[in-house]
């Protein structure tokens, strides 16, 4: 009895391995989608409002505007880098227009070119020189480079920078997305109250979030493998 009673436990472990795994394959678009979206909405629509005007700021910004293309069309080296037709490159426009708000926000789109082209300690530099504290641009930049960390295996880094990146958004946009993904770090890591508990602050917190309808069954599956 005591036999089988390990071998179904097993099959649950499994079972809930596979979902989990399931759920972030089938969510990774969207979860990138979601850091893009914050950080080109939200910050290009503050940057236009707040210093369009400036000539300098103006200029930074048309430099950057072609990029923004490049970028939303997936072309990541040549956003990165320019093109053999006049622009630049987000590189350049953020060494050249340094001070400027075009070129900050250059950075964050440099780091996310970057981590799409699979240069992650490249784009955790990058991403660490973009500066800025909108609740929901600051803590997507944050997030972004605990994920960059996860990718070079840095596994403690990449589990307390998602922590923090959810404390620091504390919304039900961002906070449970970085919880989940923090949640399957720390269990790759044997961290199995740990991840708990980040599961249970998406259950307690952010029961309004899209994570949330699931989330006991994520803490059920790291309940079974503390056992």
């Amino acid at each position: 009895m005591a036999e089988q009673k390990k071998t179904n436990e097993a099959l649950n472990v499994e079972e809930a391995l596979t979902q989990s795994e399931a759920f972030l394959i089938k969510n990774k678009k969207a979860i990138i989608g979601v850091v893009v979206a914050v950080i080109v909405i939200v910050a290009g629509v503050t940057m236009y409002k707040h210093f369009y005007a400036a000539p300098r700021e103006e200029k930074a910004q048309a430099a950057l505007f072609k990029g923004q293309e490049y970028f939303e069309a997936g072309s990541f080296e040549t956003a990165l880098n320019g093109d053999s037709i006049g622009y630049a490159g987000f590189a350049k426009v953020a060494d050249e227009f340094s001070g400027t708000q075009a070129a900050n926000l250059a950075k964050a789109y440099m780091g996310i070119c970057y981590a799409k082209l699979g240069k992650s300690q490249e784009a955790i530099e990058a991403l660490n020189s973009f500066s800025g504290d909108d609740q929901m641009v600051s803590p997507a930049i944050k997030g972004t480079i605990g994920n960059c960390y996860a990718q070079l295996g840095e596994l403690d880094k990449a589990a307390s920078t998602l922590l923090d990146a959810a404390n620091q958004a504390n919304n039900n946009t961002l906070s449970p997305i970085f919880l989940m993904q923090a949640g399957e770090i720390l269990l790759k890591q044997g961290k199995y109250d740990e991840a708990i508990q980040a599961y249970t602050t998406i259950k307690d917190k952010y029961f309004r979030s899209y994570q949330a309808m699931n989330i006991d069954q994520y803490i059920e599956k790291a309940k079974l493998m503390k056992k």
